[in-house]
């Protein structure tokens, strides 16, 4: 028997609980949970990510649920798809990705997974990049105590 592989995709940009749901949320679909984290040049229907792509890689790779992390291609968003041929592929609750435009397109490539988009995480207002941003500059914004040149001496 071969085991249920799932793909979840993403930016992973500043790591948070909302993350973390999406990716246990998605392995509880299948045996294996495949995470496809989105190149810096591919990122473009929001703002640039704070964290270069090889430490997102990393971050997510730790993550108790991630049995298999990768970088997207470069070129075409499919052609990792293609290589690890899921049943499933699990899309976050604000991703962009219309699930019958999805479906549509991967059916052209011969690939028939199961769409499924997972819910929003209700347990922290911090579930999300942008509100993590929001809050630091909230509480750090005018805090020169992290500035570079600002170090204490002992």
């Amino acid at each position: 028997m071969t085991a249920r592989r799932v793909v979840a995709t993403g930016t992973f940009d500043l790591l948070h609980p909302g993350h973390l749901f999406y990716l246990e949320e998605s392995k509880k679909l299948g045996d294996e949970l495949f995470v496809i984290v989105a190149r810096d040049a591919n990122v473009k229907h929001k703002p640039h990510p704070i964290i270069p792509e090889d430490q997102r890689l990393a971050l997510v790779a730790a993550l108790k649920p991630v049995d298999h992390a990768m970088l997207g291609d470069m070129i075409d968003m499919f052609l990792p798809i293609e290589k690890i041929r899921p049943e499933v592929i699990t899309i976050g609750f604000n991703q962009m990705f219309d699930a019958e435009t999805l479906s549509l397109q991967l059916a052209k490539r011969g690939l028939t997974p199961a769409i499924v988009r997972i819910g929003k995480f209700l347990g922290d207002d911090l579930c999300s990049s942008r509100l993590v941003v929001q809050r630091i500059i909230t509480k750090r914004g005018h805090d020169h105590h992290h500035l570079p040149g600002n170090e204490r001496v002992p």
